[in-house]
Formats: C-alpha cells, sequence, structure tokens
C-alpha cells in the first residue's frame, strides 16, 4: 500500500510541472485499475526529470517515435483543412496588427490580395540599390514597396496610396533610380546639361527637401546626379544646378515652369514623372500648373517614334473627386493601394476630450500638454486658422512653454529654422504650434500630436495624425473636441472603433447623410399610414356594400318599379327608373321611388332634371312671348 501512495504522489507531482515546461501525455484509457497501470515496469517517464529508477530511463528513447507521430498526425490534419478551402491554402500566412488588420496583405483597387516580400531581394533591385539601403539601415520593404518597387520596374503607371509615414518615397525612387542605371546601359544615355531624365513635383519646398534628401542618399552607391528647384530660394543658384549635367529633378510646380519658360530647362529628355502628395496636387490649387507642365510631354509622347514617359502617382489620401481628376488626366493608370489607406493608424492611440461651453479651451490644452512635455515628448499643435494658432502661442509663452510657429504667415527660411529647432536634440525641444501647412508631407519624429482645434473632414484628420507613429514607431493623438464639432468627431471615434475607413467623412455630407435619413423616414412613416387608411376605407366600402345590397333586394321585393339587373359578373345592382310625361305640359316630370330617392345617386340624378326642367321651361314662356 505504501509503495502505491509514493507512486499517486510521484505521478501527480510529474504531471503537474510538466505541464508547466513539457508536453503532457495521457495514460491510455483503459477499464483496467490504475494500480497494475503504474506497477508495471514499462510506464511512461516525463522527460526532463529524473526517473525514480533506473529501469525506466531506458523508455525515454521509445517516447520519441510517439511524439514525431503525434506531430505528424497535426501536421497531416492541417494539411487536410487547407486542402478542403484551397483560398486559405493559396494565401500566405500573415502576421495580424493590433486593430486586427493583415499586415502581410496589400490589395490594389480590383480587390486582389498580394503578399508582402520579406526582403528587398524579392523585389528585383540591383546590388547599388541593395548598397543604398543597407547604409541606410533598411531590410525589410513595407507593405506599399512591396507592390510599389515592381510595379514601377516593369514600366507601368500607377497611383501608390498607402498611409502617412508607410515609405511612400523610397516605393517610387528606388525603382526609379535602377530605371536611370538601366537606360544608361542599354541605350548609353548620359547625364546633359538642362535636360533632367526624371522629374519629381512636391506641393512645398518642405516636402522637397525631405525628397532630395533620400535622392542624396541613394545616389552615392548608385552614382546619379540630382538637384533640387523649389519656391522660396534664390534664382541663381538654381540656374547654375540645372547648367550642370543632372538626372533627376525634385522641385515645386510654380518655380519649374518658371525655370522652363527662361529656358533653364528642357522638356526632351524627360521619361520618368512623379506627384508626390497628388491629392494635395489636385486639390489645392496645383491642377492648373501640373496640366502646364504635362500638355509638352502629352504632345511629344503623340510624335512617331517617342517612347512617351512614365506617371507614378503618390497619395496618403485620395477622395473620389480627387480620383476622378486622375482618372481623366492619366488615362489607364493603375491604382494600387494598401489595406491601411484612410484608415486610423495601428501604432498610434486616440483620444477624443469632449468640453462643455463652460470650460477653458486654453486651460485643457495646458492639462493635456504639461504631462506629455514632462516625459520629454514632442509635442505638435493644430489650429484651424492663423489667428487660433497665434493665440494659443501666445497663451503657452505666457505659461513659460518654449513654442516654434509653422503657418503660412512665417517667412519659408525662417520656417526651416523653426523645424531645425524642433527636431535637434539639442536642450529642451520646443512644442511646434502649426496649422494643416505642416499637416502634410514632413517627416518628423512626434510623439505626440493634440489637435487644439478639430479638423473640418476625415481627410485633414488623417494627415494631422500622420505626423505620429510613422515608421512603425508608437504614438498618441489628443483632440479637444467643442460641441460644433461633437458631430463629426462622434463619427470618426466611431469608425476608428471599428476599424472602418475614413474616407471622406465631413461635417456638410453627415448632415446632408442625417438629412436624408429623417426625409426617408418620414415617407416610409407617410407610406405606412396612406397604406392603412387606404385598408381602413376597403374595409368600409366592402361592409357598406354588403348592406347596400342586402336592403336594396328588402325594397325591390315590396316594389315593382324597382330592378336588377343580372349581367354576368356583375354584382352592383342597377335601378331602372320609370318616367311618366303628362300631355299637354312642357315639362317632364319623373316619378321616382320615394325609398330609392332618400339614396345620395338619386338626389344627384334629381338635381340634375331640375336643372333641365328649368331651362325648358324658360324656353316655353319664351316662345309663348
Amino acid at each position: 500500500m505504501g509503495g502505491t501512495t509514493k507512486a499517486l504522489l510521484n505521478l501527480s507531482f510529474t504531471t503537474t510541472i510538466s505541464s508547466l515546461r513539457f508536453s503532457f501525455f495521457r495514460l491510455p484509457l483503459t477499464n483496467k485499475p490504475l494500480y497494475p497501470l503504474l506497477s508495471q515496469p514499462y510506464s511512461r517517464v516525463y522527460l526532463g526529470y529524473r526517473p525514480l529508477c533506473s529501469t525506466t530511463t531506458t523508455n525515454e528513447v521509445a517516447l520519441q517515435p510517439i511524439k514525431h507521430s503525434i506531430l505528424l498526425e497535426r501536421l497531416r490534419l492541417r494539411h487536410l483543412k487547407e486542402s478542403s478551402n484551397p483560398t486559405l491554402a493559396q494565401k500566405k500566412v500573415v502576421n495580424k496588427g493590433e486593430d486586427g488588420d493583415d499586415e502581410g496583405v496589400v490589395v490594389n483597387k480590383k480587390g486582389k490580395e498580394k503578399a508582402v516580400a520579406s526582403s528587398f531581394e524579392e523585389l528585383g533591385l540591383s546590388e547599388e540599390v541593395m548598397g543604398a539601403l543597407g547604409e541606410m539601415g533598411i531590410y525589410e520593404p513595407t507593405e506599399i514597396q512591396s507592390i510599389g518597387i515592381p510595379a514601377v520596374i516593369e514600366g507601368k503607371s500607377v497611383v501608390l496610396g498607402s498611409h502617412t509615414g508607410s515609405g511612400k518615397t523610397l516605393a517610387y525612387m528606388l525603382p526609379i533610380v535602377q530605371l536611370l542605371r538601366r537606360d544608361e546601359e542599354l541605350d548609353g544615355m548620359l547625364m546633359k546639361p538642362r535636360r533632367p531624365r526624371a522629374v519629381v513635383l512636391c506641393p512645398t519646398r518642405e516636402l522637397c527637401e525631405q525628397v532630395f534628401r533620400v535622392a542624396k542618399s541613394i545616389s552615392h552607391h548608385a552614382r546619379f546626379r540630382s538637384t533640387m528647384v523649389s519656391g522660396g530660394g534664390r534664382l541663381r543658384p538654381q540656374e547654375d544646378s540645372l547648367a550642370s549635367p543632372i538626372d533627376m529633378i525634385v522641385g515645386t510646380p510654380g518655380r519649374l515652369l518658371q525655370h522652363i519658360e527662361e529656358g533653364n530647362m528642357v522638356y526632351g529628355d524627360i521619361r520618368y514623372l512623379v506627384l508626390d502628395e497628388a491629392d494635395t496636387m489636385f486639390d489645392r490649387g496645383f491642377g492648373p500648373d501640373i496640366r502646364k507642365f504635362l500638355a509638352p510631354l502629352k504632345n511629344r509622347a503623340l510624335k512617331t517614334g517617342d517612347e512617351g514617359f512614365q506617371t507614378v502617382l503618390v497619395t496618403a489620401t485620395m477622395t473620389k473627386a480627387v480620383q476622378k481628376l486622375v482618372d481623366e488626366e492619366f488615362q489607364g493608370i493603375e491604382h494600387l493601394r494598401t489595406s491601411t489607406l484612410h484608415k486610423k493608424i495601428a501604432n498610434a492611440r486616440h483620444d477624443f476630450i469632449k468640453l462643455s461651453g463652460s470650460e477653458n479651451k486654453m486651460e485643457a490644452l495646458l492639462q493635456v500638454l504639461e504631462p506629455s512635455l514632462a516625459k520629454g515628448n514632442r509635442v505638435m499643435v493644430f489650429c484651424n486658422t492663423l489667428n487660433s494658432s497665434r493665440a494659443v502661442d501666445h497663451f503657452l509663452n505666457e505659461t513659460q512653454i518654449s513654442t516654434v510657429n509653422y503657418h503660412g504667415e512665417v517667412p519659408a527660411e525662417q520656417r526651416v529654422e523653426n523645424l531645425a529647432k524642433f527636431k535637434s536634440n539639442e536642450g529642451d525641444c520646443p512644442t511646434l504650434v502649426c496649422t494643416d501647412l505642416a499637416a502634410r508631407g514632413l517627416d518628423l519624429d512626434v510623439d505626440h500630436v493634440i489637435m487644439f482645434d478639430f479638423p473640418k473632414n476625415s481627410i485633414d484628420y488623417l494627415h494631422r495624425t500622420g505626423r505620429t507613429a510613422r515608421m512603425g514607431a508608437k504614438g498618441k493623438v489628443t483632440s479637444l473636441i467643442a460641441k460644433k464639432d461633437m458631430l463629426l468627431a462622434t463619427c470618426i471615434e466611431e469608425a476608428i472603433k471599428k476599424n472602418e475607413s475614413l474616407e471622406s467623412l465631413s461635417v456638410d455630407g453627415i448632415k446632408r447623410d442625417n438629412a436624408r435619413s429623417r426625409i426617408t423616414e418620414q415617407k416610409d412613416k407617410r407610406a405606412k399610414l396612406v397604406k392603412v387608411s387606404n385598408s381602413k376605407g376597403k374595409a368600409k366600402a366592402s361592409t357598406g356594400k354588403s348592406s347596400s345590397i342586402t336592403r336594396t333586394t328588402i325594397d325591390s321585393k315590396k316594389s315593382p318599379g324597382v330592378k336588377f339587373g343580372k349581367g354576368p359578373g356583375k354584382s352592383k345592382p342597377k335601378i331602372a327608373v320609370k318616367v311618366s310625361k303628362k300631355t299637354g305640359s312642357s315639362t317632364g316630370k319623373r316619378q321616382v321611388d320615394s325609398r330609392s330617392s332618400s339614396r345620395p345617386t338619386s338626389k344627384l340624378n334629381v338635381v340634375g332634371f331640375r336643372g333641365r326642367s328649368s331651362m325648358s321651361s324658360k324656353n316655353t314662356r319664351v316662345k309663348s312671348a
């Protein structure tokens, strides 16, 4: 008995410990008592622990085939499950993000899914370009890079759509640099003064500087020359840079057209055209300049023997109106989008602070800002108007919080200095108070975005939130919601919680949708009321007909002057009226049954006959006179 107790205690102890570290093998199911199983010399042994006797150590090797067979069985079951559903078998296993999105799947406009590449070698990049990526410390492509790089290398004109901070600049810059090197090897094309082969158009000077820095970092390995031509700078240095041999120009549309008019640049060799922030280009008044720049290129492409040019449009948002303009301007262009377009950034936390009318908005801003600054975070405060931005800047300076401004009234050179101060790691980082001018195209390392004024639409909200949580980093977004912004903020908050698209949400659109829903509800209510009233009217009419039929049948038995028509399929009785005429009188009087005259139809007939008789009596009087 003592041996049995020791064996049971040993079994319970070993099973408890083994469940924490190793896989647990169940005892075979049997009707035999437990004691013979424990007393057998070939009982199971749990690996990783010291056995009670030396005879059981030889069975450790025997357990390996059992474990191996169980793994094979699991693999076989998984294979059968996948083979039963071919769509699952063809899909690549991807990781799930924090919000449940598939991080390893990208979707194009037609709804087709493409797997994300695990390395840049799979995308067909050359060794020179790969060397540049290694120097920058980038080894794994993002979603937009996985679909954008192969499409551009194949020579397709595409629209690359992905959320801010997803690596769209490298998605077009890397393949274009490789295509420039390929053209040199195949066609013998060399750098020429004033004749670039690639042009990148950006809406702002800051974005031009950003793209130009990326091009410079790649050119150290790929050996090509680029220059920047943007507004806000002096013309003379730009003219000198254009006069030297160049491969690529990065610039703003207005300044580039100015150099073309002055003869500092020629269209002849342009093969690759990129529009960065294309939605801003077509939505913020750059449309005429873009069309003016495209017109000579399109005319040149119509000539025989010309190879034309390849177009790449890059955007973080794409409304339906802008997409229509793009499709009209660039016919046959292909849209490539990631699954995160128009959705919240997975690594950003979104907080909505709803304020009542009695609360001070400046004090609420201070309560949100001070704890973030105490942690050493870089903070951006967004305002809708210039006056609001100045008021916030003045209030924060009074509370001894250092700030820098970024809006349209700040000169371009001063904006560059303010951004340099904001990016600097020396000393205390100032708070950047800005308008939506800083919401697009700036690659900033921001920890916290505060919206002092809530934006007017969801597109601006997406661009503002895109300043933080870039390239996989974590960030925070806090919005101060006034009463007037409650409607749009509630819709955006619900869409973020459900991980739905924030495309084309605006105050006017929401009000319009609510008005339409109210109108449809009212129409439905009216239709129901009309249907109910019609059903009640039909019921009353049917009861009235049945009562009138029974009443007329009783009258027909008593008065011989009333007869019913017996036509086939006629249920409505017809009343025959007996007319009697007196000789020697000009008026014909009809004698109608008193019972039938009490009915409304007979009264109308009597009134009609009276009118005729009065007219005939007048005629007889005239004749007698």
